[in-house]
C-alpha cells in the first residue's frame, strides 16, 4: 500500500498527534530501495513513452496511455520525495499532493480497461464513442478527480486523519479492481468464443490475433492481481487495527511499484521499440 501506513506520519517539524496505533515515519530499507528503483526507472521509461506518443512514434490512439505516463512520472517524483523527506521537511506536503496522482491516477487503465470491454464485446457501441473527443471528456473528467484527490491527501498530514486517509484510497484501489476485472474477465470470455466461420489461412490469422490478444488481457489480469490485493490486504488491517507484518507491508509495496512497469514495456514492446524484443 505504498507504506502509506508509514508515511503518512507527521514529520518532526508538525504538530505531534497521540495516535496510539501510529508507526515509525522512518521508512524500512526495501521500501526505500523499492522508491529508488522507481525513480531511476519509472521516470525514463514513462518519458519515453510520452516522447513516443507526442512524437507520433507511438500509437496514436492511445490517448488513455499518455495521461497515464504523465501520472506515473508524477509517482515517480512522488518516489524521490519520500526517500529525502526525513532530511527536507518541507517536501513533506509535496509527497501528500503528489500521493493523490498515485492513488487516483491509475483510473486511466480503468478507462483502457473498458475501451478494451466495448471494442470486443460491443463493437457498435465502441464505433460511436471512438472519436477523440470522448477520451478527451472522460481524461478531463479524471483529471479533475486527481486534482480533488491530491487536495484531500494535502489534508492528511496530520497523523490523526491517517485512518481516513487509508480509507479512501482502499476504497479506490477496491473500485478500480473491480471495473478492471470485470472488463479483463468479460474479454477473455469472448476471445474464449469461436467467431465467424472462416476458412484456411483467414482463420489461422485470426486464431493468432485472438491469442496474442488473450495472453495480454490475461498478463493485465495478473497484474491486477498482484498491485491492488496485497494493499488491500494491508490497508483493512490497518484500518481493523489489527498487527501488520512487516514482511507482507514491503510485499504490498514491491508489488503496487513494480507491477506498474508491466503496461509500460508491453507498450514499448508493441510498438516495436524494446532494443532486445521486436513487435509480432
Amino acid at each position: 500500500m505504498m507504506n502509506i501506513s508509514k508515511e503518512t506520519e507527521t514529520p518532526p517539524t508538525h504538530e505531534a498527534c497521540n495516535m496510539t496505533d501510529a508507526l515509525e515515519h522512518n521508512l524500512p530499507t526495501i521500501a526505500v530501495a523499492v522508491h529508488v528503483i522507481n525513480f531511476l526507472f519509472g521516470l525514463p521509461t514513462h518519458s519515453y513513452i510520452l516522447w513516443l506518443i507526442i512524437t507520433g512514434r507511438g500509437i496514436a490512439s492511445d490517448f488513455f496511455t499518455l495521461n497515464i505516463s504523465i501520472c506515473e512520472i508524477t509517482f515517480s517524483l512522488r518516489s524521490l520525495t519520500a526517500v529525502t523527506v526525513n532530511t527536507f521537511p518541507r517536501l513533506w506536503d509535496i509527497m501528500m499532493f503528489l500521493t493523490g496522482f498515485v492513488t487516483t491516477g491509475r483510473f486511466f487503465q480503468c478507462l483502457i480497461c473498458i475501451e478494451r470491454y466495448l471494442a470486443v464485446v460491443h463493437p457498435v457501441t465502441f464505433l460511436k464513442f471512438k472519436p477523440l473527443r470522448y477520451r478527451v471528456a472522460c481524461s478531463s473528467v479524471t483529471w479533475i478527480a486527481i486534482l480533488i484527490s491530491c487536495a484531500f491527501c494535502l489534508q492528511f498530514v496530520n497523523p490523526c486523519l491517517t485512518r481516513i486517509h487509508v480509507c479512501l484510497y482502499m476504497s479506490q484501489f477496491f473500485l478500480f479492481l473491480c471495473i478492471n476485472l470485470f472488463c479483463c474477465l468479460a474479454v477473455l470470455r469472448a476471445l474464449k468464443q469461436s467467431g465467424p466461420g472462416e476458412r484456411g489461412r483467414e482463420r489461422v490469422e485470426e486464431n493468432q490475433i485472438k491469442r496474442r490478444a488473450f495472453y495480454l488481457i490475461l498478463i493485465n489480469v495478473v497484474t491486477l492481481v498482484i498491485t491492488y490485493v496485497p494493499s488491500l490486504i494491508i490497508a483493512l488491517q490497518y484500518i481493523l487495527s489489527l498487527q501488520i507484518a512487516q514482511e507482507l507491508d514491503s510485499i504490498s509495496h514491491i508489488c503496487f511499484v513494480l507491477a506498474g512497469f508491466v503496461q509500460p514495456i508491453l507498450y514499448i514492446h508493441r510498438v516495436g521499440k524494446l532494443p532486445f524484443c521486436t513487435s509480432p
